[in-house]
């Protein structure tokens, strides 16, 4: 009976240890938040709840991508998503929708922008369709005033559950599969909670997709580098940013680097300097129950990463706060002083002027 207490006993306490630093300690649980800006924050309401990812053109365009999840995974009546467009030039803060009206299914993820050398540019957009079934990538082409769907690309056997997008051509592109089990279950909750490496990231060469890294923990936001020669994953349970130098020939990847930074990293923006700017989720497990429940908050925080001459790069925690201002924050874009923050469930945006 002894021996079977102390195994009973042993066993408790090594599940207990393992919640707390297994689980607890990872997720950012205990961290201290203080929340800080050195600046001014304005937010700015939108049309549609939501602003998961927003990129900003050379010339102060912002696309935002906008779609609310929390309503759509819990009722019957879909609420449809956006690309919303801002001025940054404007101070007013000006926002519409410039979604093609032809686009009556969708709900866009992680976006991306492509500027080729005549200076047209090509947006292209995570979709999720058929109540979050069907995934696909949408290709438009912004021209003067307004967002031109160009076509649809799918492989519903590699793109089981894509996050974000970045493109490298007028139709070639990385996308991050965030998970390695694309239904929701058993198997991709324990994929979450035991931050198993086992998600992906797929090349998309303009004729067929296929597989160039795997072994990644979460594989959440994805962007280039500004001479296109480096390849950044965020690994969202891994807490650390990955960096692949890419071939511009074949489109394979090769890790680099992996940077640390003890959070929970979502989408990337590049700045034209060449920094990282990350929207993060600091205490992941609040994240989950905000969004389960709006009334539980999550802590917003943006990180930027500086390459230095040597290959490495510093980080700097440029935005914090608990949660009761902006919740789950999901990416940080810059523009001249400005910082646009987007949220995987409010329905607004933070724009802080820097000091």
């Amino acid at each position: 009976m002894n021996k079977k207490l102390l195994i009973i006993s042993g066993t408790l306490i090594a599940l207990m240890l393992f919640v707390i630093f297994g689980v607890l300690v990872p997720s950012g649980m205990f961290k201290t938040i203080q929340p800080h800006y050195q600046g001014q924050v304005t937010k700015a309401t939108l049309p549609v709840a939501g602003p998961e990812d927003i990129t900003i053109a050379s010339h102060g365009i912002a696309f935002i991508s906008s779609d609310d999840r929390r309503n759509n995974l819990k009722e019957t009546d879909l609420i449809p998503g956006a690309i919303l467009m801002m001025n940054l030039q404007d101070t007013t803060y000006t926002l519409r929708n410039v979604t093609p009206p032809q686009l009556t299914d969708f709900h866009p993820h992680g976006i991306s922008l492509w500027t080729n050398e005549a200076g047209e540019q090509f947006l292209f957009a995570v979709n999720h369709q058929q109540r979050y079934t069907r995934h696909t990538i949408e290709r438009f082409q912004w021209r003067g005033d307004s967002l031109v769907h160009l076509e649809t690309i799918q492989d519903s056997a590699l793109m089981t559950s894509p996050n974000d997008v970045v493109a490298v051509g007028e139709r070639t592109f990385y996308v991050t599969n965030d998970h390695g089990h694309g239904e929701k279950g058993l198997n991709r909750t324990l994929e979450e909670y035991l931050q198993r490496s086992i998600a992906y990231v797929n090349y998309f060469d303009g004729q067929e997709f296929r597989k160039v890294a795997g072994g990644i923990a979460y594989a959440n936001g994805i962007n280039r580098s500004r001479d296109e020669s480096k390849i950044y994953v965020a690994s969202t349970t891994g807490r650390k940013i990955i960096v692949y130098d890419r071939d511009p020939e074949t489109g394979n990847l090769e890790v680099a680097q992996e940077v640390n930074v003890n959070t929970g990293v979502d989408n990337i923006e590049v700045d034209e300097a060449g920094a990282l700017w990350v929207g993060c989720h600091p205490q992941m497990l609040k994240f989950v129950a905000h969004a389960s429940d709006a009334a539980e908050v999550s802590p917003s925080q943006v990180i930027k990463l500086t390459p230095s001459g040597s290959g490495e790069f510093t980080v700097e925690e440029v935005y914090l706060n608990d949660g009761t201002l902006y919740s789950g924050s999901s990416v940080g874009a810059v523009y001249n002083n400005r910082l646009i923050i987007g949220s995987v469930f409010e329905k607004s945006i933070l724009v802080g002027i820097q000091n």
